[in-house]
């Protein structure tokens, strides 16, 4: 699952465009995460939960044990 996440960043944003500054690369980066990649998508893998669903189901489940 993450390497087809790095997979789509590498096509969708890394190979688009150079950034001069470690800075600039890493705004872009959490720029695309935050609103270019889709987190509210469900996902098979995840039991049809989306990212937000199953972080937050696994965060409580670890806050319980």
């Amino acid at each position: 699952m993450i390497e087809s996440f790095w997979g789509r960043m590498q096509t969708e944003l890394l190979n688009r465009k150079s950034w001069t500054t470690a800075v600039e690369l890493s705004v872009a980066m959490a720029d695309y995460i935050e609103n270019f990649h889709n987190t509210r998508r469900r996902h098979s893998s995840l039991d049809m939960l989306t990212p937000f669903e199953y972080e937050t189901t696994n965060q409580t489940l670890l806050q319980l044990s």
